[in-house]
């Protein structure tokens, strides 16, 4: 056992530069590779992350300026609808004007053609009875003339 002892010390011995080299190797290579590389994907990933987050911060401004051109577009159309409406109702309370103006003018042509049919008919009547006087007196000087005169409009007899 002694001699697996001394075998085992001296495999030890003999591996103690090995450990060294591969000690050093490893530490070499944390510091000239591993360190520098995980700054580098340290700072991509940084660099990644960044991006992402302007392009979420890109996103959520085009949404509030869409957002905002929505709400513009809808006052825009609401104002129009507005200016639409209120001419619409000038163009009707215009029209109603007209119409009851039209409608005042009538009447006072109605009244005058009234008016000009009542004297019209008075100055008929008053024709009339001229006329009703002057044939009832003629009747009645036709009628009490003597019967062997002869008058102008009685030469013609049925």
């Amino acid at each position: 056992m002694n001699q697996t002892f001394s075998q085992l010390g001296e495999l030890l011995r003999s591996a103690v530069p090995t450990m060294v080299l591969l000690l050093l190797l490893y530490a070499m290579y944390h510091y000239v590779v591993h360190v520098p590389l995980q700054k580098v994907l340290a700072e991509r990933r940084n660099r990644t992350q960044g991006a992402v987050e302007r392009a979420r911060a890109d996103i959520a401004a085009a949404e509030a300026k869409s957002l905002e051109y929505e709400n513009r577009l809808r006052e825009a159309k609401l104002a129009i609808f507005r200016a639409q409406e209120a001419k619409r109702h000038q163009a009707q309370q215009a029209r109603s004007e007209a119409v009851a103006q039209a409608r005042a003018r009538a009447g006072e042509q109605v009244k005058q053609a009234k008016a000009q049919i009542e004297l019209q008919v008075k100055e008929a009547r008053t024709g009339l009875q001229g006329e009703i006087d002057r044939l009832s007196n003629e009747i009645i000087r036709t009628i009490l003339q003597p019967t062997g005169a002869s008058t102008p409009a009685a030469g013609v007899r049925s």
